[in-house]
């Protein structure tokens, strides 16, 4: 059992602050509405020591405004009698107990973290338990939003019972750091308003056409060579260490992607003979297509990569990508067709991606982009990930994908990058992830979904104020109960105190 905060300064046992005031012959008289209604909550309340030595001071003048102006901060209160000095605080008795049955402090959260937690509120005390300290952490941010400020400026907390935990276990954000760069502190600041929000994995698409910022220990070329910038426009593996430490601490998950054999063009600035060289007619146009799957050296590359990803991204989830393979290439270049023939792949490039996703051999799950299932590829214990396509096409692919017996991330309808003029968030909040055609059973395989921001014109100037408190429309029925939260009528409200909650916490400075 941890006592995670204790408001309490040394209380005088029996002895309330009326009698305090008695004591030292102090007459408070209230001139206003405001300061009549302090008095009448003021006066039957504990007195702290603290309390005690300010009444006694003999200068302070016998006018109410003068002598004590009490408002209240997070269920604590204040003292004013003069202009407050440091040691003239004093607290009423308020602990927050937290119990956790198992301690996974030293761990990350996965895939199977329970985050699940009670929480009761009551005069004095509040009382958080859970299974893990992911639990606790969610029970925690649930806490403080309970707090809230009345017409007066004082701050109060409700008596309250609450038994919660997640609908979905994945409730992603996506954030494109290769489109533009995004600088540390945008990236840790998304990730503490995603605990704002409950979010909890980090879907950190770092690398793409545009730029390789990823410093490879391995392969340090491919960002000196492949970022907008070697020195200034790179996330250095003490970056990354970093950012997946302030995840962790706020219960998140950091799912690294690395998109291949498409959108790698900044991977052969780094990487010679990596990237298939396209050709017009007989001879090479000097331009290159996705990575060359007919070459052993490809896969010697991805192995020896991957190796790398998976030993510093410590998720058990890996993402491959595998979207928006463009075959013109390929079908250009002798090499490649002369490899399909070998291998009795005909002319369908499908089966020549297949052939390259399944050589990614690795010790994790995979994640991949929903194209790869589309293509009819084998994709054994994996993870699809849907993002594209009209309401009835989604629908479709996850019944399909579904009953294909695989796991589905749904993300298609969170496109927040795209702006619509008005209140769009209504569109977000209204999105239904298992109204689909399927058994209870296909049902379950959906296992959450993801608010994607794409970079192409999205960077640290913009993007608080774009992904929030859009985002928290998303964030919303990701997390809760379907039939508590299918009213835009009902969310209006929340949606609106929340985002001020934000603006107070600074999410949406710049």
């Amino acid at each position: 059992m941890l006592v995670v905060k204790e408001l309490l300064f040394p209380q005088v046992q029996g002895v309330y602050i009326d009698q305090v005031l008695q004591e030292h012959k102090v007459e408070l008289r209230p001139t206003t509405l405001s300061e009549e209604r302090h008095l009448v909550t003021l006066q039957k309340r504990p007195c702290s020591s603290k309390l005690r030595r300010l009444l006694s001071l003999k200068h302070l003048p016998n006018i109410y405004p003068d002598v004590l102006n009490l408002y209240y901060h997070s269920c604590v209160c204040k003292s004013l009698a003069r202009p407050r000095q440091h040691d003239e605080w004093f607290r009423f008795p308020f602990t927050v107990v937290v119990h956790v049955e198992r301690a996974e402090c030293e761990g990350y959260p996965d895939a199977d973290s329970s985050e699940s937690y009670k929480l009761s509120v009551c005069s004095g005390q509040a009382a958080l338990r859970a299974e893990t300290v992911w639990g606790a952490l969610r029970g925690l941010e649930s806490f403080s939003q309970l707090v809230y400020q009345d017409d007066f400026g004082e701050y109060f907390v409700n008596e309250t019972k609450i038994e919660d935990f997640p609908r979905f276990q994945f409730r992603g954000i996506l954030l494109d750091t290769s489109r533009h760069y995004l600088p540390l502190h945008a990236i840790l600041k998304t990730l503490d308003a995603m605990s704002y929000n409950k979010f909890n994995v980090f879907h950190w698409h770092i690398v793409d056409d545009p730029s390789f910022p990823y410093q490879s220990s391995t392969f340090p070329d491919l960002s000196s060579k492949g970022a907008f910038h070697p020195s200034t426009h790179v996330y250095t593996q003490i970056d990354v260490k970093r950012v997946i430490a302030h995840a962790r601490l706020r219960g998140i998950r950091v799912l690294a992607e690395f998109d291949s054999p498409g959108h790698t063009q900044s991977w052969g600035k780094g990487q010679p003979g990596l990237l298939t060289p396209c050709y017009k007619g007989t001879v090479p146009s000097g331009t290159f297509g996705p990575v060359n799957p007919a070459n052993s050296s490809s896969y010697q590359f991805m192995t020896r990569l991957f190796k790398e990803v998976t030993s510093v991204f410590p998720d058990s989830y890996v993402h491959l990508g595998g979207d928006e393979v463009d075959f013109t290439c390929w079908k250009s270049n002798p090499d490649v067709r002369g490899f399909m023939l070998k291998m009795g792949f005909g002319t369908d490039y499908t089966k020549l991606e297949s052939y390259y996703m399944e050589k990614l051999g690795l010790n994790k799950t995979a994640i991949v982009w929903q194209d790869v299932f589309d293509y009819h590829e084998k994709v054994m214990d994996t993870v699809l990930h849907i993002w594209k396509g009209s309401p009835g096409q989604i629908q479709q692919e996850l019944s399909s994908i579904t009953l294909a017996g695989y796991r589905v991330i749904l993300a298609a309808p969170w496109y927040i990058n795209h702006i619509d003029y008005g209140q769009d968030w209504e569109k977000y909040y209204t999105i239904q992830p298992l109204n689909f055609t399927g058994t209870e059973q296909q049902k379950k395989l959906v296992i959450g979904g993801e608010v994607c921001m794409w970079g192409e014109y999205v960077d640290a100037t913009n993007l608080s104020p774009r992904l929030w408190p859009r985002a928290s429309a998303a964030g919303e029925r990701l997390w809760s109960d379907e039939r508590m939260t299918s009213s835009v009528i009902d969310a209006f409200p929340r949606l609106v105190d929340f985002r001020c909650r934000l603006l107070r916490y600074r999410v949406m400075l710049i």
